[in-house]
């Protein structure tokens, strides 16, 4: 039986795996960053441990601080939540060497599945066939090219060991490769810790369908019901849903054998995830990831099942005590992501900052699964995630009505957010009738009518104040309680109550202003400069990359004419507002 689990995660993640952890009566060990320090997370942890640093690299990335922390805790088990970690076969290998329950597949199972060239590989070995595409490390933008010749445009450049849309390019023609290319293997590199990157065709109108399986270690391996995750936007999921629409119960079963076929090829334990591309009645082998998803709450609510309660059991050696003639699945659930994004305009552009007000909904068949709550800051070094919000009802159209009911009772302030565009596509007649493919939301949606958000003003009282205040002792995080007045003598240190600037405006991508003076509407990481001081550029060029919450931005010029001046080089970080280069 585990006793003590340390989360090698942070935010959403972590906070649903302390909940099913304290319902078990297992003790918490949570992780954290210098930003994280008071997070939500943190706060619920039985115990916290500071990791150091800042970016994912120097915190939740850095195997050694979490293995000392381990160490110097006296967990037994470790859970690596998503992201980072989850399918990093060498982690799951320091962990199990000490002795430590890993609370996932075995690391030789990550290694096959986790890398998804091999994965297609081995779903062909049992006769399950794939998207078509190339089983090799992309090695320069010519072998793009040449796919692309071979076998037509539009071709998906994808992180060989990522999944979520990370490290996912389209590329459209053949000019495109180089940059598209580049891309990838940055965003691979920041947020799975490996740039490498594979070719696939990129289908014409499919639908995302994934199939939950799970597996013990006694040869059990059981597939418990489909999720339809075709809402996209950036080729990640907005919204998913459990069962499939206008999915037949035969078109199912088929898929969830051919998962279950796959797992158990690899020697897969644990919960995983197979997933499809659906397109012309026929149905591609995708990915598998070796993990827990961000949508497995669906499967959760029309089972009954809780899966991290599953992994943890199967993690301490457990038998599971149903078999597939058990599994039911009754009505039907969706989620949507709560994502710190503004989606005006259908651009959806990071929006880190301060959530200032957060109204929960609540109701009949309707659950939250927030990393956040009102006071929490959402930083440009992490996913943009703030939550999911779950609904279940008998059928597909009550749960969709019920969603937007539950949506309307949700209120974020201080960060723009996507549920206005969540709103659009619940009450879309495509989605209504179940007839969306994974490029719907961005070629066929009109976004235009969503206003960019205000952040809220934030105001002020009087008196005394109770004030947690952290202290660290040999790294391990304690909080004491003090009351103080609400403001001391140093006037810098008063919140303000006069309320923010409205959101600046921008066209398509990012853009810069019409002066010529190109600024960043949101705080980053300069990942590439893309002109030269002398160099003339169009309207619409691209002049710096940059990056925020994992995902790169185009920063475009907005008139034409020669760059005066270069405010910024790779790797600097900026704060929105700050002009990067001046165009004459």
């Amino acid at each position: 039986m585990i006793k003590k689990v340390l989360i090698a995660n942070r935010g959403e993640i972590a906070v649903r795996v302390i909940r099913t952890c304290r319902e078990m009566g297992i003790t918490t060990v949570a992780v954290y960053s210098e930003l994280d320090r008071n997070a939500l997370h943190v706060r619920m942890a039985d115990e916290a441990y500071a990791l150091g640093g800042q970016t994912a690299a120097e915190s939740y990335l850095n195997t050694d601080s979490i293995l000392d922390i381990i160490e110097r805790c006296g967990a037994d088990a470790v859970h690596p939540g998503y992201g980072f970690f989850s399918e990093n076969a060498d982690f799951a290998r320091a962990i199990i060497s000490r002795g430590i329950s890993f609370v996932g597949p075995p690391p030789e199972a990550i290694e096959v599945m986790g890398d998804k060239i091999s994965s297609r590989l081995a779903a062909e070995a049992v006769d399950v066939a794939g998207v078509p595409g190339r089983n090799q490390v992309l090695k320069n933008a010519k072998e793009v090219v040449a796919f692309g010749k071979e076998f037509g445009w539009p071709v998906a450049i994808k992180a060989a060991y990522g999944g979520g849309g990370r490290g996912m390019k389209v590329v459209n023609a053949p000019d495109e490769a180089p940059a598209a290319l580049e891309s990838a293997q940055r965003e691979s590199l920041s947020y799975f810790g490996r740039a490498e990157c594979y070719l696939e065709r990129y289908l014409s109108w499919p639908r995302h369908i994934e199939m939950q399986i799970l597996a013990d270690a006694h040869g059990n391996t059981l597939w418990l019901g489909e999720r339809d995750c075709s809402a996209q936007r950036r080729h990640q999921k907005l919204i998913e849903e459990s069962p499939a629409p206008n999915f037949s119960d035969e078109m199912r079963h088929a898929m969830g054998e051919a998962a279950v076929k796959i797992a158990a090829a690899c020697g897969y334990v644990n919960a995983g995830t197979v997933e499809f591309l659906f397109q012309d009645g026929e149905f591609h082998f995708l990915e598998m990831n070796t993990r827990l998803q961000v949508e497995h709450p669906v499967t959760e609510m029309v089972t009954g099942l809780d899966l991290v309660e599953w992994q943890l059991r199967v993690a301490a050696g457990e038998r599971l005590d149903f078999s597939q003639e058990d599994v039911r699945r009754n009505g039907h659930a969706i989620e949507i992501r709560i994502n710190a994004e503004d989606p005006a305009g259908g651009r959806f552009l990071p929006s880190p900052g301060t959530i200032t007000r957060f109204d929960q909904p609540s109701g009949p068949g309707v659950r939250l699964d927030a990393g956040y709550g009102a006071g929490d800051s959402i930083s440009q070094y992490y996913d943009n995630l703030i939550g999911k919000l779950i609904v279940w009802a008998s059928d597909r159209e009550k749960a969709r009505r019920r969603m937007l009911r539950a949506i309307e009772e949700t209120t974020i302030e201080g960060v723009a957010t996507t549920l206005g565009a969540d709103v659009l596509i619940l009450s879309s007649e495509e989605f209504v009738n179940g007839t969306h493919s994974t490029k719907w939301i961005e070629t066929s949606l009109d976004f235009t009518a969503l206003p960019t958000p205000v952040q809220a003003a934030v105001s002020v009282g009087e008196g005394r104040v109770r004030k947690d205040v952290t202290a660290e002792v040999n790294g391990r995080r304690v909080t004491v309680a003090l009351w103080v007045p609400e403001f001391d003598d140093d006037l810098s240190t008063r919140p303000q109550s006069t309320a923010a600037k409205p959101r600046r405006q921008h066209h398509s991508g990012v853009l810069g202003s019409g002066s010529g003076k190109v600024s960043v509407p949101m705080q980053g990481t300069i990942v590439n400069v893309n002109v030269e001081v002398g160099q003339a550029v169009e309207a619409g060029d691209t002049v710096v990359i940059l990056e925020a919450m994992k995902m790169e931005n185009l920063v475009h010029a907005e008139r034409s004419g020669v760059v005066k001046a270069i405010n910024v080089a790779t790797g600097d970080s900026v704060s929105a507002g700050d002009v990067v280069v001046v165009i004459e």
